[in-house]
């Protein structure tokens, strides 16, 4: 973070300095909403959600060092009082962006594939010079200001995710980073129940590419027709990328070895090169594709992106990691969420993987999908069941539509009953996919197979 003197940081925020607070003294960061998390130089936010009241842990943020508290009430600490704590978070940050001429926004969005986007795309920009992305997904209006707030003098990059939980979240949190990059991926039945259809998920989506300036680039997908659509609503010179011929950065010759990790060529209009990806499923190839288009307009050679590609490792937990344990049993955890496009996807990737061993599946049901989530959920059920499963393991509430797709499949209550119910059934060589919503908390499922805990 660039140094704010407290005075300062209530100018922008429209604060006002509490009687213990030093005008004078300087926030160097980092921002942070854990008092755990707070440390010399740093400012803490006083957040009051369902669980905890972060005003109560304003004086153990000051003992551990933070300069002041962002409060909506009086507090043990110097503070700056503010009517609303996430308006003044995004009022700080996008004052922190407006002091970074030099660093270039590139914003990601869709429905399926925007972290492992933005963790590629930040590694291809690192090539290029000192980069901030986000932790995981940190992407919505806390932890995109909160992303923002950590870029310095020395940034050259802000990646950023972009996501939306109704129409008008991603216009915000354009205005907090002003992006001259924008990258759609797709348009997906992810949060369908919120939305109401796909045409506002594309409405939604779209507000990306209408932030972007005359002199941007908006990166859209050739794939997608309501992506492609939204050529239409920007400002910005627009460049395609995907598997079409048409797309000006294109995979070709595809093929998948054993472990579901694709190799390519990259076709970008400066030339070709081959991509051999570390990543598992097909699906990843468009993702990786989206950062090279994007890194190409931002000037990196087509031998450095597909060099980069090839070396990208995971940096976000549970998206198609693929790991063996002892004795041979392979788990693939793709339990950080579940759309309609991201489970068809885990289920292919499953089946390439799992060619000529025993496999298995534990899922649950996918959510926010509105009228047409008994359907999905349904078809969900008959796609795994369809993959030729030892035992398919339906976890948690809301399992009557995956069940009526599998009538085969077994019932579990809840993750560690999962877990156990698997235990018995697994000899070397198995492969094991879990695959569900965030909330039904199946990562444990994994760790426990894996030989930790499922509680």
């Amino acid at each position: 973070m660039i140094p704010l003197p407290l005075a300062r940081v209530a100018e922008i925020t429209s604060g006002a300095l509490n009687a213990l607070a030093d005008p004078s003294a300087v926030v160097r960061g980092p921002v942070v909403i854990d008092s755990r998390a707070a440390g010399p130089g740093s400012l803490f936010v006083a957040i009051k959600g369902e669980r905890a009241d972060g005003h109560d842990f304003a004086r153990q943020a000051h003992d551990a060092g933070a300069v002041a508290v962002l409060a909506t009430r009086p507090v043990e600490a110097p503070a700056v009082i503010v009517d609303d704590p996430l308006a003044a978070l995004a009022s700080l940050a996008a004052a922190v962006v407006a002091e970074l001429p030099a660093a270039t926004v590139v914003g990601v969005t869709g429905s399926a594939g925007k972290t492992t986007t933005k963790d590629l795309m930040a590694g291809l920009t690192a090539r290029l010079g000192p980069t901030i992305a986000p932790v995981g997904s940190f992407n919505n209006e806390i932890g995109h200001p909160l992303t923002v707030l950590k870029a310095d003098e020395a940034t050259r990059f802000l990646v950023l995710e972009l996501s939306a939980r109704n129409v008008g979240h991603i216009a915000y949190l354009a205005k907090i980073a002003p992006p001259r990059v924008g990258v759609v991926l797709n348009v997906g039945a992810a949060h369908l129940g919120v939305f109401g259809g796909k045409e506002a998920i594309a409405r939604a989506k779209g507000e990306l590419v209408e932030a972007l300036p005359a002199d941007g680039v908006a990166v859209l997908n050739a794939d997608d027709p309501l992506v492609r659509a939204m050529a239409g609503r920007t400002r910005a010179r627009v460049t395609y990328f995907g598997r079409s011929p048409e797309a000006q950065v294109r995979a070709e010759d595809e093929t998948l070895d054993a472990t579901g990790r694709a190799s390519f060529t990259l076709r970008t209009p400066s030339g070709a090169a081959p991509v051999r990806l570390r990543l598992h499923g097909a699906h990843l190839v468009s993702n990786a594709l989206a950062a090279a288009a994007a890194a190409h307009e931002l000037g990196l050679p087509t031998a450095d992106i597909a060099e980069e590609l090839s070396a990208a490792e995971p940096r976000s937990r549970w998206r198609m990691e693929v790991t063996e344990r002892p004795g041979g049993v392979t788990v693939i955890n793709d339990a950080y969420n579940a759309s309609p496009d991201s489970v068809r996807a885990a289920i292919a990737s499953l089946a390439v993987i799992g060619e000529g061993r025993r496999r298995f599946a534990v899922i649950a049901a996918m959510r926010e999908l509105g009228e047409e989530g008994a359907a999905l959920n349904e078809e969900f059920g008959r796609l795994a069941a369809g993959v030729g499963l030892e035992a398919l393991v339906v976890v948690g509430e809301d399992a009557e539509p995956v069940l009526a797709g599998a009538p085969g499949a077994i019932y579990a209550p809840d993750v560690a009953t999962a877990a156990g119910v698997l235990s018995d059934r697994l000899a070397p060589g198995d492969v094991v996919l879990v695959k569900g919503p965030r909330a039904a908390g199946l990562e444990r499922v994994a760790e426990a197979i894996l030989g930790g805990d499922a509680r």
